[in-house]
């Protein structure tokens, strides 16, 4: 399968940067993969997660409470105003769950689409 590059930055910096096989994000119109050579587009972010299966085929998860994506065929950008990380190696997993929850519920979404993506975060912390 081929690999495209994918980028999140919030307004501290890049907190992803790599290529990967596929990513899912949680567009305003809902969720939406993107894989190597997707036509290009914009689209807003609405609170939720984006799940990036990595090239070795592990998966990791970032918690959003807004932004937007930039697609195009050999790269996607994601402009986040807030992001957690939440990924099998990290060492405080515990701590990064409890701070997505936390990010994701002071987001000005709607209840359920912030309910949606706190039970993604809790469903995807079991498999990590």
């Amino acid at each position: 399968m081929e690999l495209m590059k994918l980028e999140i930055v919030t307004p501290n910096g890049v907190i992803f940067d790599a290529e990967v096989k596929q990513v899912t994000l949680p567009g305003s119109e809902g969720e939406f993969g993107v894989l190597a050579h997707h036509a290009t587009l914009v689209s807003l972010l609405e609170a939720g997660v984006i799940v990036i299966e990595k090239a070795d085929s592990s998966e990791v998860a970032v918690a959003i409470n807004s932004g937007y994506v930039k697609v195009d065929e050999e790269k996607t950008t994601c402009i986040v105003d807030g992001a957690v990380v939440i990924s099998g190696d990290d060492k405080d997993l515990t701590k990064a769950l409890e701070e997505a929850k936390a990010l994701l519920k002071s987001a000005e979404s709607s209840n359920t689409a912030i309910a949606t993506a706190v039970s993604k975060v809790e469903q995807l912390a079991k498999t990590l």
